[in-house]
């Protein structure tokens, strides 16, 4: 059996602009995804802190130390720019891999800047 848990996080991410009229997505720089072992065009989910809404899209790379965090597609109706959001991503691993696992969790300041990283 496998089970789904987290496996890394990019906590307080401020959004920095949102594109309704893209191919939807979630666009972050490239370090920020590096620093929490995300990968171009997984499986993301995304809380917005300003107003609740959560949503899964998948993750694009923004230009490496550019501090974007871009909500593109669909959800630019659901975030805006300015709101802080959590950037989860998850993995399927057996009950005795998921003991194992400690989740990378990447604590972010008010430009995206990295506060905390494992």
């Amino acid at each position: 059996m496998l089970i789904k848990v987290l496996k890394s996080k990019l906590h307080r991410a401020r959004v920095t602009d949102a594109k309704l009229h893209y191919p939807g997505s979630i666009g972050v720089d490239e370090n920020l995804m590096r620093a929490a072992g995300m990968v171009p065009y997984e499986s993301v989910f995304v809380a917005d802190l300003n107003n609740g809404n959560r949503l899964e899209t998948y993750i694009v790379p923004a230009e490496p130390g550019s501090g974007k965090v871009a909500i593109l597609g669909a959800a630019a109706q659901l975030v805006q720019p300015k709101d802080i959001v959590i950037i989860f991503s998850f993995a399927l691993c057996t009950p005795e891999e998921a003991a194992l696992l400690a989740p990378k969790v990447v604590v972010l300041d008010e430009n995206n800047g990295i506060v905390k990283q494992p």
